[in-house]
């Protein structure tokens, strides 16, 4: 796989765990060393910006997206029925 292919499907899944509302900006920072503020920015420049704008107003308070802010008792990313068991 050549470098920018890598690249290109590690923006791809970035936006990926951005768009899900289980999936905290931590831990995208943890995985790609990308801060809440520098997924907006790429969100900004990879999106059309319709699609941003929905992104924003959906994502914009929400608890699930902040570590801090959810309930102690959840330490995962998803929801264990979000992926079909193989």
């Amino acid at each position: 796989m050549s470098e920018n292919s890598r690249l290109e499907s590690d923006v791809s899944r970035i936006i990926e765990m951005a768009w899900e509302d289980r999936t905290p900006f931590e831990a995208i920072e943890q995985l790609y060393g990308l801060n809440e503020s520098a997924v907006v920015t790429l969100m900004r420049r990879e999106l059309k910006p319709s699609s941003y704008r929905l992104w924003r107003k959906r994502v914009n308070g929400r608890v699930t997206k902040h570590q801090k802010l959810r309930h102690p008792d959840i330490n995962r990313g998803f929801c264990p029925t979000q992926y079909k068991q193989k």
